[in-house]
């Protein structure tokens, strides 16, 4: 009997129905416990066991370095099918920050499942009310906002490099290891504002600990109808993060099509959207062939914003 140990990314077996029934499929994600990427994997696998009910699927988590560690150790294992990631948008930033030797191409992909743009936010007893003054304040003092993010080259990191592009502010950008511990150093006071997305903030927003300033969406979210976009105020910014299924490059194709039926069957499931909903994440499923041509977007996109801003991490 084969063993399979449950690393940081995740693992789908192959069609095989012998191996289905003698192994495990290991989900890892390149990210911390208890942000969006956590709590998407964890509802994602909760479902889909429907649609492959002999196959355990595990979870695990494999933070650092902004992803590159989860991602990495996927690629370095074999694509067999054993072992699959959740892979993230810094998938697109971080080689073309000098921060990853892999890019998207190394990655076979499977199902985009989710997309959610980047928001500023800040505590409630903060003395900014509005995206305005928030603004105000950061041009008045360049540098002294400490303003948080989810890591070094992350999607978060560089939206608020475009946001002090376009607003001609300049923050203190202040890293973490994901998006959740960067919530917990908003919630202490150590930070001033966070730029996450709004599914990482929302149930501290919803409960009145956090205010959300603005979302850099083409339209408003209905879970934060209240909250404006920048485009209403004049600032053309339209950036975000995505997540999505993935294996390591030469994973056989029947075991990448078998995850692909099962991956489109989840997010049309009627419980994957409710769960969505209840976390405040975007629904955005992409099959393989589109996923692949997304990430390509997103790769130039970032490439040509941080050669032409300079930006080094």
């Amino acid at each position: 009997m084969r063993t399979v140990r449950p690393s940081s990314c995740p693992i789908v077996a192959p069609p095989d129905p012998v191996y289905i029934q003698r192994s495990w499929t290991t989900f890892q994600r390149p990210a911390s416990a208890g942000g969006g990427t956590d709590a998407l994997t964890r509802l994602y696998t909760e479902v889909a066991k429907k649609y492959l009910p002999q196959q355990p699927l595990v979870v695990n988590n494999k933070p650092g370095a902004s992803g590159v560690i989860g991602m990495t150790d996927v690629l370095a294992s074999k694509p067999d099918g054993y072992k699959l990631c959740m892979v993230i948008a810094e998938v697109t930033t971080l080689p073309n920050l000098g921060l990853a030797k892999f890019d998207y191409t190394k990655f076979e992909p499977i199902a985009r499942l989710n997309a959610d743009p980047a928001a500023i936010t800040v505590r409630a007893d903060a003395p900014w009310n509005t995206l305005e003054e928030f603004l105000a304040a950061s041009k008045k003092e360049p540098g002294e906002i400490k303003l948080g993010n989810a890591g070094n080259g992350s999607v978060y990191h560089l939206s608020a490099i475009g946001l002090e592009e376009r607003a001609g502010v300049k923050f203190n950008h202040v890293p973490y290891s994901g998006a959740a511990p960067a919530v917990v150093a908003l919630l202490g006071g150590h930070i001033d504002a966070l730029d996450v997305s709004p599914a990482e903030v929302g149930q501290h927003v919803l409960g009145g600990k956090l205010r959300m300033l603005g979302i850099m969406a083409d339209q408003r979210i209905p879970a934060f109808g209240s909250v404006p976009t920048f485009k209403e105020r004049n600032f053309d910014l339209a950036l975000g993060t995505w997540r999505g299924l993935a294996a390591p490059k030469g994973t056989p194709k029947p075991v990448i099509d078998v995850m692909r039926e099962v991956a489109r069957k989840t997010s049309d499931d009627p419980a994957f959207k409710e769960g969505l909903s209840k976390l405040n994440l975007g629904q955005a499923y992409l099959d393989a062939p589109q996923f692949a041509q997304a990430m390509q977007r997103d790769h130039e996109y970032f490439g040509q914003l941080i050669q032409k801003n300079g930006i080094k991490v």
